[in-house]
């Protein structure tokens, strides 16, 4: 079979970026094209691509979390002009979340160029956007719908097929297939797997054979709380904080995880183990996403389904108020009662969370609570580790808020769900990457794969090429 090559350009040994590139007879196809995120690799943002985009037959997107899809109109931007393969969900949530993505690099640049020019300084990266609004306009015309389960030629003797992740609405895994004289390669990209049991969104797919996988192992290193406590954690961190008169400031993901907590705060709100709460979701990314969840009932569990039916608002309860503007989500910070803040970025990167930050970290009665993976060199992780003082647009506070994490949100299969997902192959692949983890998380993971498996098992680094023959 003719020579195939996998270069790793993004989530290789770290947690963002994902990125591959596969070639095979002149056929080249890239799976995710995702932004970096984590402090010291956000100058790879502005990199050169290690490849050309004008050479490229396709883009495979298994999701629209940026660090998967953030980096597609750049991609466009600089002569990309194939068809980006997504389910139908992805197709119509990718507008949303990358027109917000470009609006706040729009902002933080105008804000950076302002604050540096008071400073006297110039900062690390160029004072412009990395793209714009019309840039990221110019992929979706590019987006072809691909149902899961259906096969779709991409190029000599290649195709792909998408099976649903159970990660987020519209998530895939990427089944990628070369045929040549009756002998084929079977590459899977597992995507980001989701938790079994999940609100929402149905349990991952499995698969039996593989030539070759590349697996995320982002929770290689760790359980997730039980899902059946996370409510009862969530009620015990908001009614604690309101005793204290605090806020409770959630930086929120727009995608799956905004939604997650409406459920559960329908839930709490309706079964009383929270009292009657004034509750703000700041994020008109994540306000777009919910309509989106609503209308699009067909991908969710059979348990989400039935509340529908049965005429329940899952995603709404009283007290809740959506913020779409600017001037609505200053007014939060001046209220005089206690409230419950969900805002993005979810690891405090941009957007109007740092706002909310600025006005609660240095209160002792207010409750900062992650609800999400926090990547190294965030501001997220800075204060989920417990750093004081931090930096937040370019001014110094101390951490005096009680600062609080719940890990049974994640929309990530913990150790036990990845060792659960390869266990389902009936034979070892050729050989397994391990990817979309800190180094020493995907290390440990593969050592106990290899140890107890004895899988062959790969952790690529950064740019890294591999030969799968």
């Amino acid at each position: 079979m003719a020579a195939m090559t996998i270069r790793f350009v993004g989530a290789a040994r770290q947690v963002t970026g994902s990125c591959y590139h596969l070639e095979s007879r002149g056929t080249r196809l890239l799976v995710d094209c995702g932004l970096y995120q984590e402090r010291e690799h956000l100058g790879r943002n502005w990199d050169r691509f290690p490849f050309d985009p004008r050479r490229l037959d396709a883009v495979i997107l298994t999701h629209v979390h940026l660090d998967h899809s953030g980096l597609l109109p750049r991609l466009v931007r600089e002569g990309f002009s194939g068809p980006i393969i997504a389910t139908p969900a992805t197709r119509e949530l990718l507008p949303i979340i990358l027109l917000d993505s470009a609006h706040i690099q729009e902002e933080d640049a105008a804000f950076k160029r302002k604050r540096h020019a008071r400073e006297g300084r110039r900062g690390p990266y160029p004072e412009i956007p990395l793209y714009t609004a019309r840039d990221a306009e110019q992929v979706f015309p590019l987006v072809t719908p691909v149902a899961y389960g259906e096969e779709r030629p991409l190029g000599d003797g290649c195709a792909v097929k998408l099976h649903d992740a159970g990660h987020i609405l519209g998530s895939a895994m990427a089944e990628v297939v070369w045929r040549e004289n009756g002998d084929e390669r079977r590459i899977i990209f597992s995507g980001d797997i989701g938790q079994r049991g999940k609100p929402f969104v149905r349990d991952p797919s499995v698969f039996t054979q593989a030539d070759y996988i590349v697996m995320e192992s982002t929770y290689g290193d760790r359980e997730h709380d039980d899902p059946r406590a996370v409510d009862e954690m969530l009620a015990e961190a908001v009614n604690r904080t309101l005793r204290r008169g605090g806020n409770v400031v959630i930086p929120t993901f727009a995608m799956e995880r905004a939604q997650d907590l409406l459920y559960y705060l329908s839930r709490l709100t309706a079964e009383q183990r929270v009292p009657p709460l004034l509750a703000f979701l700041d994020s008109p990314m994540a306000v777009e996403i919910t309509d989106v969840f609503e209308k699009h009932r067909e991908f969710m569990d059979k348990e989400t389904q039935a509340l529908f039916r049965s005429g329940q608002q899952p995603l709404r309860f009283p007290g809740l108020q959506l913020v779409r503007t600017t001037e609505e989500s200053k007014a939060i910070n001046s209220l005089r009662r206690a409230c419950l803040i969900m805002a993005g970025s979810g690891m405090c990167t941009g957007g109007r969370i740092k706002h909310h930050l600025i006005h609660n970290i240095v209160r002792p009665e207010s409750t900062i609570l992650f609800v999400g993976y926090q990547a190294r060199g965030t501001l997220g992780r800075l204060i989920a580790d417990g750093r004081s003082p931090v930096r937040i647009h370019g001014e110094v506070y101390p951490v005096r808020a009680e600062v609080r994490q719940i890990q049974g949100f994640s929309a990530h299969a913990g150790r036990q769900g990845l060792l659960r997902w390869i266990g389902n192959f009936q034979k070892p692949p050729r050989r397994l990457f391990l990817t979309h983890g800190d180094p020493d998380v995907s290390e440990g993971l593969g050592n106990l794969i290899r140890e107890g498996r004895r899988w062959p098992v790969a952790v690529p680094g950064y740019l890294q090429d591999w030969s799968l023959d």
